[in-house]
């Protein structure tokens, strides 16, 4: 990525010959409506918002991208006080941790009528957990649903009835086989169907970091997915607030996962954060002032989340794997390929999702 900055900096001078030109006219579509208020001043355009939790998420933006601006604003975490932007209208939030902090923060940025956010485009971007059954340490996963794992009732495991495999099941659900009837209305989210093929192809063949820990770690597993090299594939994330770990947990995840997606869902990757972010921008696009079919979720596998054949959960939990510094970096290398598309070609996105 060495040359990073430099093909970041001539896609800025680009947009702005562009500007001059009088070709970054962006009307208003999809019903969206810019949401000004009269004292509120110019908005910042903004064509693509990436979203990361914490400073080693953010880190593999920053550290690539030329985020020249800096727009401080209140209500976002006092850890990260300061939306960073480009002179090509990319600009990066980071939440805090949780989903206390990943909701207080979107609500403070899409409610601050700082920002023009009506044809932005939204990518989430952050580390996860990853089932050694679907995919490995330094994969990149593009999700279709997302999951609350926690919005459930919860018996002791070592009090639930005998014949259930879970203590887990859904609120006013009989069992942990009966669907629940969603009441809170974020217990599961899906995601543009457009976009998420997009982001597919134009990321499908790039090329991951790894190294040689992360090669070694996975190689003492014995699923087969767990053993490959770092992929961009394609599955869904279940996000819960405490941090779980372990096999039995892990099968719960994926059969909470089908349930709530009718069977449709498959899930890979555990988080904290996505199903409250994706609330906040949900209530921003009733406000009418984003288009919620333009967020994708990006999630990197920087550990397992259950151990190998012969270990056990915590020391699972606690080792080193090598994951985390190829799932951090890999977060830019799959992410930077939509993003500079959507920015290069802005004439044509800014309309909605191109077809191919």
């Amino acid at each position: 990525m060495r040359n990073a900055r430099a093909l970041w900096a001539a896609i800025a001078v680009a947009f702005a010959i562009g500007m001059l030109a009088g070709c970054t006219t962006t009307p208003n579509t999809g019903g969206i409506s810019p949401g000004a208020s009269a004292d509120a001043g110019p908005k910042r355009p903004v064509k693509v918002l990436i979203i990361t939790m914490f400073k080693p998420e953010a880190d593999a933006w920053t550290k690539e991208m030329p985020f020249t601006d800096e727009i401080r604003l209140p209500g976002l975490s006092p850890d990260f006080p300061a939306v960073k932007c480009t002179a090509a209208d990319v600009c990066i939030l980071t939440t805090g941790m949780g989903h206390t902090n990943a909701a207080a923060s979107t609500m403070a940025l899409v409610m601050s009528n700082r920002f023009d956010l009506s044809q932005t485009y939204f990518l989430v971007t952050g580390i996860s957990g990853i089932d050694p059954n679907v995919g490995t340490i330094g994969s990149a996963a593009w999700a279709r649903y997302l999951v609350d794992y926690g919005i459930a009732h919860e018996i002791d495991a070592r009090e639930m009835p005998a014949t259930w495999q879970a203590g887990y099941f859904g609120i006013h659900a009989a069992n942990p086989e009966t669907k629940p009837e969603l009441n809170y209305r974020t217990e599961v989210f899906q995601l543009d169907e457009r976009l998420l093929q997009k982001a597919l192809k134009i990321t499908g063949n790039v090329q991951l970091r790894d190294n040689d820990k992360a090669k070694a770690y996975r190689a003492l597993y014995s699923e087969a997915p767990a053993k490959n090299p770092p992929a961009v594939i394609q599955c869904d994330t279940a996000a819960g607030d405490t941090y779980w770990h372990g096999r039995q947990l892990g099968q719960w995840a994926e059969a909470w996962t089908r349930l709530l997606t009718d069977g449709k869902g498959r899930y890979c990757t555990t988080q904290q954060e996505d199903n409250a972010t994706y609330e906040a921008l949900k209530r921003g696009a009733a406000a009418g002032l984003l288009d919620v079919r333009r967020v994708a979720v990006l999630r990197t596998g920087s550990n397992f989340d259950r151990p190998h054949d012969g270990q056990s959960a915590y020391e699972s939990l606690k080792t080193s794997s090598g994951g985390f510094t190829a799932a951090t970096a890999n977060l830019y290398v799959v992410g930077s390929p939509l993003v500079q598309e959507i920015v290069s070609n802005w004439p044509t996105w800014r309309l909605g999702v191109p077809g191919d």
